[in-house]
């Protein structure tokens, strides 16, 4: 499917995507280089934009450490999409779904759709509050879990939101060890 389609489609009709995603080839090596490298780059590249050539007001971050920071974060969110695959089909079995990593990858991979999307508001820093409709990826997450991972009814809410609290705990062990490692500056 063309990239922009699949983007549309997931963000408007979100359940009948699902299952056409599920009907499709969706392995690690053919999601990642096709759609999750591409829209993943969405944000890191433009907060780059805007933190080094527009600035935060008066302040602007220089072009070495902006480069750094933006390959960080976008390494870092391939390797987190790659674990919360991982994290999906382990917790399937827990929450009476069907564990199949190659679903779990498909949910990993497609999910975040929104969140990349509304990275381009960090383009313009004083925009990037905006960047919250990308919390209607929790919703992509939740749908994507029911039609793919299969979890008993009554436990797919839960399912739901035990796999956010393990990425968000991941992401603050990660982010923990890239403050430590570069200097909290970059974690802005």
């Amino acid at each position: 499917m063309i990239l922009v389609e699949r983007v549309k489609a997931i963000l408007m009709q979100p359940k009948s995507e699902w299952l056409a995603i599920e009907r499709e080839p969706g392995d690690a090596g053919s999601l990642f280089p096709n759609y999750v490298m591409i829209l993943a780059a969405i944000p890191p590249v433009c907060s780059f934009i805007g933190g080094t050539l527009i600035g935060y007001g008066p302040f602007r971050i220089g072009i070495f450490s902006g480069l750094i920071h933006a390959v960080v974060i976008y390494a870092l969110t391939l390797a987190i999409v790659f674990v919360t695959a991982y994290i999906i089909d382990y917790l399937a079995g827990m929450f009476g779904g069907q564990q199949n990593l190659d679903n779990a990858m498909r949910v990993s991979a497609y999910a975040p759709t929104a969140a990349w999307l509304a990275g381009v508001f960090n383009i313009i820093p004083l925009l990037g509050i905006l960047g919250l409709l990308g919390l209607y990826s929790l919703y992509l997450l939740h749908t994507g879990l029911v039609a793919l991972m299969r979890p008993a009814p009554d436990k797919a809410v839960i399912y739901t939101i035990a796999v956010i609290v393990c990425v968000v705990v991941i992401w603050l062990v990660v982010g923990g060890l890239v403050a430590m490692t570069f200097g909290f500056g970059m974690m802005r």
